[in-house]
């Protein structure tokens, strides 16, 4: 049984792979003895990361508390909602505040990348703020493609605050199915 149907495509794949290359953790152990046993931990801790993450589950890492501390990006990353039919995916980025020149969304290979920048136009210099929960910054999202999308015919439209990109779907060849007849002996 091929397990492939199960488990929903991950979009987010080139994003996880570039977070987890930006704090790079080693785990070194100075007794010579324990390295089979460390050994063993890694391995298991990959393979809970790698079924909980085809499954959307969420797993708490520590070095995943830590990364926002050293990354401010992290703060600016918009939220995404990813929804398909059968003839084409939409992908909604939420980008209240972010004004249309401001984003930029390019394809290259099998990576769709939405970024841009959330900018403070105006300063008040007559109010002292107590807290301010706004963020501004810059900000990029990488989504891995599906084997099915049409990268040619991808539109974008911004309303509102939010940006719809809408991504066709190609058709995918029918298998060729033999019907084998079953004789009785």
């Amino acid at each position: 049984m091929k397990l492939d149907k199960l488990i929903p495509w991950n979009w987010f794949k080139r994003e996880e792979e570039r977070e987890r290359g930006l704090l790079p953790v080693r785990r070194d152990l100075d007794w010579g003895w324990a390295e089979p046993i460390a050994n063993i931990h890694r391995e298991i801790d990959r393979l809970f990361d790698e079924i909980t993450r085809n499954f959307g589950l969420p797993v708490a890492r520590w070095d995943r508390f830590l990364a926002p501390i050293a990354q401010a990006q992290e703060w600016f990353k918009p939220s995404v909602e990813i929804a398909s039919t059968d003839s084409e995916y939409t992908v909604n980025v939420e980008l209240p505040g972010v004004n249309e020149k401001d984003i930029s969304v390019e394809v290259s290979g099998d990576t769709l990348r939405i970024s841009g920048e959330k900018k403070q136009e105006k300063e008040e210099k007559t109010r002292n703020y107590y807290r301010s929960e706004r963020a501004y910054g810059s900000f990029e999202r990488l989504l891995t493609l599906p084997e099915d999308a049409d990268t040619q015919g991808i539109t974008a439209q911004f309303q509102n605050g939010v940006l719809r990109v809408t991504i066709p779907r190609k058709a995918q060849p029918q298998a060729d199915v033999k019907k084998i007849e079953v004789k009785t002996e």
